[in-house]
């Protein structure tokens, strides 16, 4: 298998906590912040990027750097307050691959549940129940992202990322017996 680039951006530490554990289980990885990712990804077999969710898309820093994206093979791993496969976490993949330069091939996608910054809770803490930031849905919703992520996040970041790994080896497979049959 061939090197990743591993990049995300993080605020609490959820995003980076994920992107360090996706790198540890590949191996060959470069895992960097979002300011420091490189301009040339070529370097990399697959380019694995990481974000928050703010208002149903990738936060403003990783908005800014997938546009440069191109012709790569990519993996999307988010980290949100949202309870898991809900529409806004779902919508959000859709959001960045949207943002993404020409040329690129999604491989596989990832996200888990992560505490929510302390900052925009208090922001929150009065919201009016008719705001879907609200109400005790909401702040039920909050206490239960509190805890992530956590040991099952991991372990299932990690297991993610193994099947990627045998979704690259299996396809690596297909395309040499396709060349040899032409």
């Amino acid at each position: 298998m061939g090197k990743w680039g591993v990049f995300y951006s993080s605020v609490t530490g959820n995003t980076k906590m994920i992107a360090e554990k996706i790198a540890a289980t590949v191996g060959e990885a470069e895992v960097l912040p979002v300011e420091e990712m490189p301009e040339d990804l070529s370097a990399y077999e697959v380019v694995a990027l990481g974000y928050w969710l703010r208002l149903g898309g990738p936060d403003p820093k990783m908005m800014q750097y997938l546009p440069r994206v191109k012709h790569a093979t990519v993996i999307l791993f988010e980290t949100h307050g949202t309870d898991p496969g809900s529409e806004h976490a779902v919508t959000a993949y859709a959001r960045a691959a949207y943002l993404m330069g020409e040329g690129c091939q999604i491989l596989g996608t990832f996200g888990c549940q992560g505490r929510i910054n302390p900052a925009l809770l208090e922001k929150r803490k009065d919201a009016a129940p008719d705001d879907p930031h609200g109400g005790a849905e909401a702040k039920e919703r909050w206490q239960r992202a509190a805890s992530h992520p956590d040991e099952n996040d991991l372990a299932a970041a990690a297991e993610f990322t193994a099947q990627m790994q045998r979704k690259l080896l299996l396809h690596r497979k297909y395309m040499e017996r396709k060349e040899k049959h032409l």
